[in-house]
């Protein structure tokens, strides 16, 4: 049921259509690929799928035959009525939005978890990773095709040489593995970058970070938070001078004294901090003072 390089070519001939290069479109032409993907995510009879760019319908074919109930977002005007000619007779939403922008709760409602599932263009995959974790907690898993560059920073664990800001927001919300790469051959036009893909699965409700009070429901402290926001000044600040000391880097952002007080060396570097390190030294104040809404005092000299 799924679409080969052959019915790619057919139709984008037939509708007189070239990938867009400014909305980074490689449509996927491999059905074997589709179906990997969507036995990685993992989906069964009756999953709540929501996929980003479905393009030609390709991914979404694998989705449906795997037994998913699908929503299409796609924002490409040009190929949305091929779109819904493909897809639309096995029973798929298709909404006309883009990703970044778009209101999450009236799209998945509040009820059951969905899974993300997307081939993303490789110059929004970040930001629009970071938009669904941060916005919309209806996504409970994400299954990702992205640049191998991008998918190693996502899922990088302090130490790794990828990690970086992003891979710190990340483990915030969610755990992270690069599951499987794939071959730039199953794509049309054949990218110039290799890819693989990316399982990210929520912390579930209730699961807390240490050194953060939990906000209603058990939820976490999110953008808007005083203590995500001061937590995550920190994390970029850190990382703007990465080969820096964090006492240089973060002066002016964390007193001298919250190293000690917290049990990290003056001299660390931002690259060996796991997240709970960063939270206990965005949230140390001096006793006495004022801590953002949402932090516990941290253990000292851990």
């Amino acid at each position: 049921m799924t679409h080969g390089r052959a019915e790619i070519h057919e139709l984008l001939l037939a509708h007189n259509l070239r990938p867009s290069r400014a909305l980074g479109q490689n449509f996927v032409a491999d059905g074997n690929t589709v179906r990997r993907i969507a036995r990685l995510a993992p989906i069964t009879e009756g999953s709540q799928v929501v996929e980003i760019g479905a393009g030609l319908g390709s991914l979404t074919l694998a989705l449906v035959e795997a037994g998913a109930q699908v929503t299409a977002v796609e924002i490409d005007r040009r190929v949305l009525p091929v779109l819904r000619a493909q897809v639309e007779p096995h029973g798929v939403r298709v909404v006309e939005a883009d990703a970044l922008t778009i209101d999450w709760s009236a799209l998945l409602g509040t009820g059951s978890p969905w899974s993300l599932v997307a081939n993303l263009p490789y110059n929004v995959a970040v930001p629009l990773v970071v938009t669904v974790l941060e916005g919309a907690p209806q996504v409970s898993s994400l299954l990702v095709m992205v640049q191998r560059e991008v998918g190693e920073r996502l899922a990088a664990e302090a130490g790794d040489e990828a990690y970086g800001a992003v891979s710190v927001k990340v483990a915030y919300w969610a755990t992270a593995a690069v599951v499987g790469r794939v071959s730039a051959q199953v794509f049309i036009p054949k990218p110039r970058v290799e890819s693989v893909l990316v399982r990210l699965d929520r912390h579930p409700d209730g699961l807390g970070v240490a050194g953060m009070a939990p906000g209603a429901g058990g939820a976490r402290p999110g953008p808007g938070s005083p203590a995500y926001d001061r937590l995550f000044s920190v994390v970029r600040g850190g990382f703007a001078h990465r080969r820096k000391m964090l006492r240089r880097s973060l002066d002016g952002l964390v007193l001298p004294e919250a190293f000690e007080a917290v049990g990290i060396r003056p001299t660390a570097r931002a690259e060996e901090l796991p997240l709970d390190e960063w939270v206990s030294l965005a949230a140390w104040r001096p006793e006495g003072t004022a801590r953002p809404e949402g932090t516990a005092q941290p253990e000292e000299g851990r």
